[in-house]
């Protein structure tokens, strides 16, 4: 399957998705690599299995061994900082804020690739895994290196998109009508 076999995977009531599916990976502002490798972080954030293995066909496809590798580690780091520093938000006494979090993320700092497609990756996950600090803290990083807010929403959006495609086909492999 391709990303054409899995829009049109989406049921009828879905129609909506279908389109923003297209709009998003056909329209993009973002350059290739940002986009793609946008689409693989939030397919696998999504964790939806069809979603990730037809979708990561498609951004391998169009991103290099380095943009690829990068991805996927942006991916995998956001994954644990997300429930770290959402957990930190969520609670209500401050303490937590003051300990050092004591985490490696260290592939962020060298990622092989632009900076900025890293940010924008992790901004994705992020709305994926509705961590607001996270989000706070990638947006601001976006546009302190002139990042402009349309091509911040673009990221988001196709966050927005992928997580209901997610949903939508997995809840259609188990309900009965």
């Amino acid at each position: 399957m391709s990303l054409d076999a899995l829009t049109s995977a989406l049921p009828d009531y879905a129609k909506d998705l279908r389109l923003n599916l297209g709009s998003v990976t056909g329209t993009s502002l973002l350059t290739q690599q940002q986009l793609w490798g946008t689409v693989l972080v939030c397919a696998i954030a999504s964790r939806s299995a069809v979603v990730l293995r037809e979708l990561e066909e498609e951004a391998d496809a169009r991103l290099s061994p380095e943009a690829y590798t990068a991805a996927k580690s942006a991916a995998a780091v956001m994954a644990m900082t997300n429930v770290f520093h959402r957990t930190r938000h969520l609670l209500s006494d401050p303490e937590y804020g003051k300990l050092r979090a004591g985490l490696r993320t260290n592939v962020l700092g060298d990622p092989g690739v632009e900076r900025t497609d890293v940010e924008l990756w992790s901004l994705a996950v992020s709305a994926v895994n509705g961590c607001g600090a996270c989000l706070d803290s990638h947006e601001r990083a976006l546009r302190g290196v002139g990042v402009e807010p349309e091509t911040i929403q673009e990221a988001f959006k196709i966050a927005s998109v992928v997580q209901a495609v997610a949903v939508t086909l997995d809840a259609e492999a188990v309900l009965t009508r």
